[in-house]
């Protein structure tokens, strides 16, 4: 599957020290890539399990501390 996603963006708190994602969008995905290697490859979710993964974000789930 190759998808097409634009608008790439990351976070607004990023704190410039190069360990940041961005996310991107196509008609049917979700992008995720990395910023210090935007060719490296892209993960592709549905919208539905991108929406489940900010939920558990915003859940605190994924929380280190």
């Amino acid at each position: 599957m190759h998808q097409q996603f634009s608008g790439w963006r990351k976070a607004t708190p990023s704190n410039g020290g190069g360990n940041c994602v961005e996310i991107g969008a196509s008609a049917t995905h979700v992008g995720v890539r990395d910023t210090k290697n935007r060719d490296g490859g892209t993960l592709a979710f549905a919208p539905a399990q991108w929406q489940a993964f900010l939920a558990g974000v915003r859940a605190g789930r994924f929380d280190l501390s």
